[in-house]
């Protein structure tokens, strides 16, 4: 019987393939004192270290193919930026001065202080970029304590390879794109690091957090990584084989008719017109959704400009990176601007706002630090009302939870708009103004917030989280993260029906609306407007214009009727396998 290790399924789709350990543990790093006249020569050590690891990884960004997607490479840049980063750059150097203690010392110091910044976040997204300080770190360590050089991925043999590893750095997941690395496994990493959304990008299936499947996994053992289900097989006999085999060639097959889907529009069997948008990071996504064939920009993220840097963006800084992405779709494509979802604890100008929360889950952060710090929220209002100017632009609210709070925001937009009719600016006097619906109370007064806003937007990754007071990157509880929870349907229903009653909008921009598996079930609940990941978008689409709305919304106010929690479960399972 094969063995099963169990982890996260951060990207799509099956591999059967060879074992390639990739054995890069964390090194052992020893303090120990420096004469005081030798400090200079220590300092000087460090600072030679984190030039060639900047050298190391210019050249591997070099080594990325010209059609590679732009946003790829950004991932290099962004662990070149941190190494000029003074929390990387110049603390460590302080450090080394002020205990006369060895390089390797202090930058274990300097680290350990960061990851404990990162870990204390709210936002999953950002807490996850810890997992970027690591990969630098490292990389500056290996450097200083002279080891032998890492394995040179684009030297191996590594077509059809799996991967086995700790965890991998984006250059590393870079590399083994170009070696036509079959999928590959780590103990570590959850869904929102670089490395898995690079897996996403690229098309690698990936699982991470399979813990101990560098013992459990034998060198060159062929194994199964099963992407979607988080899943990786070994000890394998020849039915599991073929049966995975069969699963790769249907996938194949579908691959190349979703393709044939670009063009076409998201229209059901029984004509609804279905809004199919795309969630994106960084300005240079937009191509992605440009070639994908999506309606726009459903969600556009924003705490990029904010990272790896000791103050806050200014105004135009703001609007050049909204105009980037205006440009590359062009003025017809709607693009929703979401503000700033910073965490309470996110450095956003070299200093904490404030002392750190005890639960920041239920502190300052999203509009609540908006409305705080109004110097940083009207430059981004500015250049949002700015941008109006050049394309089909919307604004939304992260984490509403008060009517007050939409006030709030109205009145300094009207502000702003004063203060840019002074300047002689133009901008759109109807800028249409959303909210996400993520924390339970804006759902259940989603019929209030409605009758105020112009569109609502559903995050159910914080939604989920919130209705069922769990964090779905723990370890010790994400098994408890379910979308399909009876709470979690009653309360995307009811922010779908306070639209509908109001007139207005509602589209959801969560995980959940990317997940092709729940696509039939948001179309019975009423939604008719998704926005997602751009690799995700050609299989709802498919879902679509497969489906009859009509009869979906019979059969899930049906199922939601059930009164029995377990058939309700059963019922609910069967509907979305």
């Amino acid at each position: 019987m094969p063995l099963a290790l169990h982890g996260i399924g951060v990207s799509r789709g099956c591999a059967i393939g060879e074992t390639y350990h990739l054995l890069r543990d964390q090194p052992e790093v020893l303090e120990y004192a420096i004469p005081q006249d030798m400090v200079d020569d220590e300092v000087r050590r460090f600072e030679e270290a984190i030039t060639e690891a900047r050298r190391e990884l210019e050249d591997i960004r070099s080594r990325v193919a010209p059609n590679v997607p732009a946003e790829v490479t950004s991932f290099i840049d962004a662990h070149l930026l941190m190494l000029e980063d003074p929390a990387l750059a110049d603390a460590p150097v302080r450090l080394i001065r002020q205990h006369s203690c060895n390089a390797e010392w202090a930058l274990k110091m300097q680290r350990d202080l960061l990851v404990q910044v990162f870990d204390d976040m709210d936002d999953a997204y950002l807490r996850a970029r810890r997992d970027d300080v690591d990969h630098v770190v490292r990389r500056v360590q290996g450097i200083l304590l002279a080891e032998e050089p890492a394995p040179d991925l684009l030297a191996s043999r590594l077509e059809g390879r799996i991967i086995v590893a700790d965890d991998l750095t984006p250059a590393d997941t870079i590399l083994m794109q170009h070696q036509g690395v079959a999928a590959f496994v780590t103990e570590y990493g959850g869904p929102l690091s670089h490395t898995a959304i690079l897996a996403r990008n690229l098309g690698i299936p990936a699982v991470v957090g399979a813990r101990h499947a560098r013992r459990l996994l034998g060198d060159e053992e062929t194994i199964i990584v099963d992407g979607q289900n988080g899943v990786v097989l070994a000890e394998l006999d020849e039915p599991v084989l073929e049966h995975y085999r069969e699963r790769q060639r249907r996938e194949q097959r579908g691959r190349r008719e979703l393709v044939k889907l670009r063009r076409l529009p998201a229209i059901s069997r029984d004509q609804v017109t279905i809004g199919l948008q795309a969630n994106i990071e960084l300005p240079e996504d937009a191509l992605a959704v440009r070639e994908i064939g999506a309606d726009g920009i459903g969600l556009y993220r924003t705490e990029f400009l904010y990272m790896n840097r000791p103050d806050t963006p200014d105004e135009e800084e703001h609007l050049a990176s909204y105009l980037h992405v205006i440009r590359t779709l062009g003025p017809e494509q709607p693009i929703t601007i979401r503000t700033a979802d910073l965490g309470a604890d996110k450095q956003v100008d070299g200093g904490r706002r404030g002392p750190v929360a005890t639960n920041p889950a239920l502190g300052l952060r999203g509009i609540r630090l908006c409305l705080k710090d109004h110097e940083m929220f009207r430059a981004q209002l500015r250049a949002i009302l700015r941008a109006s100017a050049h394309g089909k632009v919307r604004m939304m609210i992260p984490m509403l939870s008060n009517a007050y709070e939409i006030t709030q925001v109205l009145h300094l937009l009207d502000d702003c708009r004063q203060e840019l009719r002074a300047r002689g600016q133009a901008f759109d006097e109807q800028l249409p103004v959303g909210g996400m619906v993520e924390v339970p109370a804006a759902a259940v007064c989603a019929r209030l917030y409605a009758h105020r806003l112009d569109f609502l937007s559903i995050g159910t990754n914080d939604l989920i989280q919130y209705t069922l007071a769990i964090d779905r990157i723990d370890d010790e509880v994400n098994y408890l993260y379910d979308p399909l929870h009876p709470a979690v349907l009653a309360l995307i229903a009811s922010t779908i029906t306070a639209g509908q009653a109001a007139g207005i909008p509602v589209s959801m921009c969560g995980e959940m609306a990317g997940d092709a598996r729940y696509t039939r079930l948001l179309l019975g609940l009423g939604l008719t407007q998704f926005s997602m990941h751009p690799n995700n978008l050609l299989e709802v689409k498919r879902v679509i214009r497969e489906a009859e709305v009509g009869a979906l919304a019979r059969e899930t106010a049906a199922i939601l009727a059930e009164t029995s929690p377990e058939v309700l479960s059963a019922r609910l399972a069967a509907f979305v396998a």
